[in-house]
Order: structure tokens, then C-alpha cells, then sequence
């Protein structure tokens, strides 16, 4: 064996155990089917804007540990997520607080937009949620349902909200104070440089081969190391024997436009179903640039458009319903008995995993398998 571990993935979980093996005194090779490193977090320089390739990627955690790990590899501005969303031609403030009651009811107090909520909740007169719309309205009422998040989900998700589990939505906050921070985490923001320079510094020392699938030359692969970090789809990597498990997938229209300020914020939901983006992203918001310290007057922006996943495409977001976590059950079974691969990552693991848990995730198995 040639390598003590081989990293099928150059995305953050991959990269961050691909950076503790080597700091352990491993030898490490990274393999990755991309033209590029970073995965989905991978952000690439235009016109002096680093551009979110694969989506806005905001890093927040109250983990500190977590927290001074990536600090060692970056300097993170002070960027705050605090997103808008835009229904026909209102404007309303995400995550649903205060402001987004005020200009919704035109209540004033805290008290005043609970019983107004209350009141909606008691008129739906729904006692147990049993999909996503009944959970929306038994949080937020029916208003606020029906403009920002009926559309939205429906999108986002490519069914209507009565199809769709409850727990999606329960990650969504829910804050009676005049307080637009969409994340309620102690730590907050956005590497200056990009997050393509943490991973290159992460992979620093270690061999990185790009445009390389494992799954075309597995027997090759699978000899070359002692143990082997999958970050890959789970049911692919075992052909599919138990079935296909669902993904949501993405697409982006990305433009450069011949003007200094579009929408005024980094990320805009469009929340109408018959509108077929669901935000638009403007990355030169995420950096905290002054007009004058900007070298171009220009700006750029991506549109970002849900899609059905099959396969070829590229994998997003899990479908955690039962259905699909009943198959995932039996493919994680069957990893159980591997010897020598190990399943990481949202994609390995069948699980939404928001940044700063990948980090976790993958310090985690770094402890359990190098002591």
C-alpha cells in the first residue's frame, strides 16, 4: 500500500480529514472528479469579487473549537446572514422576526404579533403538524405562509407543501425581536479570500489529484491505501443494490452586470412559485467592500434554480423523508461491515450538513480513526 489514506472528495469534510491524517503523520492522497478542489464550497475571483460558484456559503458556528480550526486557515470578515425576501413587490425581512410581522400586520409589539399569529394558528385549528404547511402555519400563521414560504418550499423542494415533512421547516427561526441575523450562532462570517483558500491551504503537503473518479478505476483505487474516506454518493458507491435515494438538485445563471449595486444585499429570496429562481445572489455583498475600495464599477450575480436530481447531475440536498431515510438505513448497514472504507459528508452520509457540522463531523472521525 502505497498510501495510509486514500480522501474520494476534496470538499471540506474531505479536506479537513485529509489535513489532520497528514498533521498525525500520515501519508494522504486526495482524489477528486472535479477540474477543481473545495467541492461545493469552491469560490473562484472575477472582476475582484470572489464568486460563490456553487451557492452562497455563509460560516457560522458556536462551536469553538470549530471556530479556531478554521481560524487557523483563514481571517473571516464580520459579514452577518441577514437575507430579504421578495414577494410580488414587497420586501420582507428573513429570518421571520419583528420587522418581517411589522411590515407584514403593521403590529408594533412583540405581544401584539404573537396574538396575531395565535389567532391564525387557532383558526387553521391544526392540533399535530403532519406536513410541512400545517407545521408553517402552526408556527408562523397562515399570512406569512401563503407569501414566503408556500412558493418557496415549493420550489426549492419541486413538491407542494402538504407532501412535504414537517421537520424542513422547523429549521427556519422564529425570533420576536427587531433582529434581521438569520443564524444565532456566536460565530459568524465569510473568509477573506474565499473559502478555495482554506481548502488549498488545508491540502497543503498533500498530493491532490483533480479530474480523477474513483468509482471508474475502484479496483486501482482500493489498492493503493490502507484505509479509504468516501465523501461520495453512498447508494453509487454500492451500485445502487438497494435503490436510488433522492436528491434536490441545483443550477446557476451567473452575470456580470455593468453596474456598481443590484439588490442592495447578498442574498434575496424570490418567494412567488411561478418566478423559477429561488434567490438571487450578489457576491460582492459577502465582503464588506466600500464603493471606492471596489477596482471596477461592476457587480455580479447568480440566479439559483432548484431542479430534479437523476443521475449525472450533481447532488445537493438530501430528501430526508421516511422513504428515503428507510433506504439510506440499509446501505449505512452494509457500510457498517466495511473494513476499510469510511462514508463522510452530506453525500456519504445522506444528511443535510450545514458547514460548520461538516467541519464537525470530520474532526470527529479524525479523533476516532487516528487516535
Amino acid at each position: 500500500m502505497k498510501y495510509d489514506y486514500l480522501v474520494v472528495g476534496s470538499g471540506l469534510f474531505g479536506a479537513v480529514f485529509a489535513n489532520c491524517a497528514k498533521e498525525a503523520g500520515k501519508k494522504v492522497l486526495v482524489i477528486d472528479k472535479r477540474n477543481h478542489p473545495a467541492g461545493n464550497i469552491y469560490t473562484e475571483e472575477i472582476e475582484g469579487i470572489q464568486v460563490h460558484r456553487y451557492g452562497a456559503h455563509i460560516f457560522h458556528t458556536s462551536n469553538k473549537e470549530v471556530w479556531d480550526y478554521m481560524n487557523r486557515f483563514a481571517t473571516f470578515n464580520r459579514y452577518t446572514n441577514a437575507p430579504i425576501a421578495k414577494y410580488k413587490d414587497e420586501i420582507y425581512n428573513l429570518p421571520f422576526n419583528m420587522n418581517t410581522f411589522q411590515k407584514m400586520w403593521g403590529v408594533v409589539t412583540p405581544k401584539e404579533a404573537r396574538e396575531k399569529i395565535e389567532e391564525q394558528i387557532r383558526e387553521a385549528g391544526i392540533v399535530t403538524p403532519g406536513n410541512l404547511e400545517e407545521q408553517a402555519i402552526s408556527m408562523v400563521g397562515r399570512d406569512i405562509y401563503e407569501k414566503l414560504v408556500k412558493g418557496y418550499t415549493g420550489k426549492q423542494w419541486g413538491k407542494p407543501a402538504t407532501e412535504l415533512p414537517s421537520f424542513i421547516i422547523k429549521r427556519l427561526p422564529v425570533r420576536f425581536v427587531y433582529d434581521n441575523n438569520y443564524f444565532n450562532d456566536i460565530y459568524q462570517g465569510i473568509p477573506i479570500g474565499g473559502y478555495t483558500a482554506i481548502v488549498e491551504k488545508l491540502l497543503q503537503g498533500i498530493e491532490v489529484r483533480l479530474n480523477t473518479d474513483f468509482l471508474n478505476n475502484r479496483k486501482e483505487f482500493e489498492e493503493l491505501a490502507e484505509r479509504i474516506i468516501y465523501t461520495g454518493m453512498i447508494d453509487q458507491y454500492y451500485d445502487y443494490c438497494f435503490g436510488e435515494l433522492e436528491y434536490r438538485s441545483l443550477r446557476f445563471e451567473t452575470e456580470i452586470l455593468e453596474e456598481e449595486n443590484y439588490q442592495g444585499n447578498a442574498v434575496v429570496n424570490y418567494t412567488e412559485y411561478e418566478i423559477p429562481y429561488t434567490r438571487i445572489i450578489e457576491h460582492k455583498h459577502f465582503e464588506f467592500l466600500c464603493e471606492s475600495e471596489r477596482p471596477v464599477p461592476k457587480t455580479i450575480i447568480t440566479r439559483e434554480y432548484p431542479s430534479s436530481w437523476e443521475r449525472g447531475e450533481e447532488p445537493y440536498y438530501p430528501m430526508n423523508d421516511d422513504k428515503n431515510n428507510r433506504i439510506y438505513e440499509r446501505y449505512r448497514e452494509k457500510a457498517k461491515k466495511e473494513e476499510k472504507v469510511v462514508f463522510g459528508g452530506r453525500l456519504g452520509m445522506y444528511r443535510y450538513f450545514d458547514m460548520h457540522q461538516v467541519v464537525e463531523e470530520a474532526l470527529n472521525m479524525a479523533k476516532l480513526l487516528l487516535g
